[in-house]
C-alpha cells in the first residue's frame, strides 16, 4: 500500500459488512422522514396508456405485470436512509476491508482473460471493474433480496418525492423484461431496483448491457462475462480517459476559504488544476492546468483528508452521484490492483 493510500485508510475498519445496496440502514438524525402516500388508480392507469403508447406495449400486458406487483415497507423505509449519507469515516470501512480486496484479486484471476479483453476494448482497467463489481455485489454474493419489480412499483406509486424517477425505471423494467424475455417476479436487486452483478438499474441495463460472450443474449443476472464487458461499456460510454490517474492526494494549506472551494453541490467538476494551484491547493500531478477538477474534502474521525478529483473520478460518480463512492471505489480498485501485481 502506498503512502497516500495508507493516509487515506489509516482509520480503516476490517469488519467486512456487505454491499451497499443491501445493508440495513439505520436512522440519519439530519434527514426527515418522509411519510409515503399511494398514487391514485387513475395515476396507475395513465403510467400504464402512457407507457403502452410510447413504446407500442399492449397495456392488459402492464397490467397483468403490475397486478403481480406488491407495495413493499421495507423499500419505502431504506430509500430515506442512503448510506452516502454517512461520513467518509463511517462509510469506507464498509468496502475497503481485507476480504474484499482478496476476493477482487481472486475474481480477477479467475477472470483474467475477460478483464485483459474489456480493458483492451473500451480502455478501461481491469482494478476499476473489478472494484466496481466487489463494491456493488461483492463480486456476486449480495445480488439483493427485493422484487425488482416490487421495488420499483413501491417508489413511482407510494413515495412521491421520486416518483418521476422510479416510475420511468418502471417503464424501462417492463420494455427490459419484454424485449430481454425476462420472468419479471423472479430478478431480484437492491430496494433502489438495482440488479445483477453490477447492480444496472433498468435505463442502464437497456442503455449499456452487452452480449460480451457472443452468446445473443445480454444477461447481467447470470453471466459475469456480460457483466464485465457491461460495467467496462458503461465507464467508456461515460468518457473514461484511459491511462489517466482518477484522484490526487490534496494539501489545501493556503487556501483563504476552504469552505468556498470545497461546499459546491453536486459533482461537478468546477474548477481546473490550473486554478486549484491558483487557490492555493498543494498536489503533484502532470496533467495540464486547464484539465478539469475538483477539489474533494472527506470526513475522517480527526480532522479531514483533500483529494483532487479528476474527469476519471468524475466518471465514477456517473455509476453511483456520490464522491463518497466513488473515492471507496477508486481505493479499492488500487488495493486489488497491488495485491493482485504481488
Amino acid at each position: 500500500m502506498n503512502i497516500s493510500l495508507q493516509a487515506s485508510l489509516k482509520h480503516l475498519s476490517r469488519a467486512l459488512l456487505g454491499s451497499a445496496l443491501l445493508l440495513t440502514a439505520v436512522p440519519l438524525s439530519a434527514q426527515q422522514e418522509i411519510s409515503p402516500s399511494a398514487a391514485t388508480e387513475a395515476e396507475k392507469d395513465q403510467f400504464i396508456e402512457a407507457l403502452a403508447q410510447s413504446h407500442q406495449l399492449d397495456p392488459n400486458r402492464i397490467r397483468d405485470i403490475l397486478a403481480d406487483a406488491e407495495r413493499n415497507e421495507d423499500v419505502l423505509s431504506a430509500i430515506q436512509r442512503p448510506w452516502e449519507a454517512r461520513p467518509w469515516h463511517r462509510y469506507h470501512g464498509i468496502f475497503l476491508t481485507e476480504r474484499r480486496v482478496e476476493r477482487g484479486v481472486e475474481f480477477w484471476r479467475e477472470h483474467h482473460e475477460t478483464l485483459e479483453r474489456a480493458e483492451a476494448e473500451y480502455g478501461v482497467p481491469a482494478q476499476m471493474i473489478v472494484a466496481i463489481i466487489g463494491v456493488e455485489t461483492f463480486y456476486g454474493e449480495y445480488m439483493g433480496n427485493y422484487r425488482v419489480i416490487d421495488a420499483l412499483y413501491s417508489l413511482g406509486f407510494y413515495y412521491p418525492p421520486r416518483q418521476t424517477f422510479f416510475r420511468s425505471e418502471l417503464g424501462e423494467f417492463i420494455r427490459l423484461a419484454e424485449n430481454e424475455q425476462l420472468e419479471t417476479l423472479e430478478i431480484k436487486g437492491s430496494y433502489a431496483g438495482a440488479m445483477g452483478f453490477g447492480q444496472f438499474i433498468s435505463s442502464s441495463y437497456r442503455a449499456y448491457a452487452v452480449d460480451f460472450d457472443g452468446d445473443g443474449k445480454r444477461d447481467l443476472l447470470n453471466n459475469k462475462v456480460d457483466a464485465i464487458g457491461s460495467v467496462a461499456n458503461y465507464f467508456a460510454r461515460h468518457r473514461w480517459q484511459q491511462g489517466q490517474p482518477v484522484a490526487i492526494p490534496a494539501w489545501p494549506n493556503r487556501v483563504d476559504d476552504l469552505a468556498a472551494l470545497t461546499n459546491g453541490r453536486g459533482q461537478s467538476l468546477t474548477h481546473t488544476v490550473g486554478s486549484l494551484r491558483e487557490a492555493g491547493v498543494d498536489f503533484i500531478t502532470q496533467m495540464p492546468d486547464d484539465t478539469p477538477a475538483r477539489l474533494f474534502q472527506f470526513e475522517e474521525e480527526e480532522g479531514a483528508s483533500y483529494w483532487v478529483g479528476l474527469p476519471n473520478f468524475y466518471a465514477i460518480t456517473r455509476y453511483n452521484h456520490s464522491p463518497l463512492y466513488a473515492m471507496a471505489v477508486y481505493l479499492l480498485s488500487e488495493e486489488i490492483r497491488h495485491a493482485y501485481a504481488r
